[in-house]
């Protein structure tokens, strides 16, 4: 499908991770759709490795929000297929 958003890990200077469908791209500035907020991962060194593979059991990413403007973008990482899959059906850290 043509119009298929990129899904994207997003790397922020003060804000954390980002995972989610790139809709915009402004310099430092950056929109996203059905985001996740990555507060901590497994199974992966680094964000490259969470782009190409996803994250592994005890990862914490919150629920999805509708759209997020992140400012301060540092990098925008399109992940694979697998990737994608991985980080949109992991279940959503819920503190006890």
């Amino acid at each position: 499908m043509s119009d298929k958003r990129k899904y994207v890990v997003v790397r922020t200077y003060s804000a954390g991770v980002e995972v989610g469908e790139l809709v915009e791209r402004n310099g430092k500035e950056v929109l996203l759709s059905n985001a996740r907020k990555l507060w901590s991962w497994t199974g992966s060194f680094t964000l490259h490795g969470v782009a190409t593979g996803g994250v592994g059991k005890g990862s914490k990413l919150s629920a999805p929000v509708p759209q997020i403007v992140v400012t301060e973008a540092i990098e925008v990482i399109t992940c694979t297929a697998e990737a994608e899959k991985n980080l949109r059906e992991m279940k959503a850290h819920d503190p006890e």
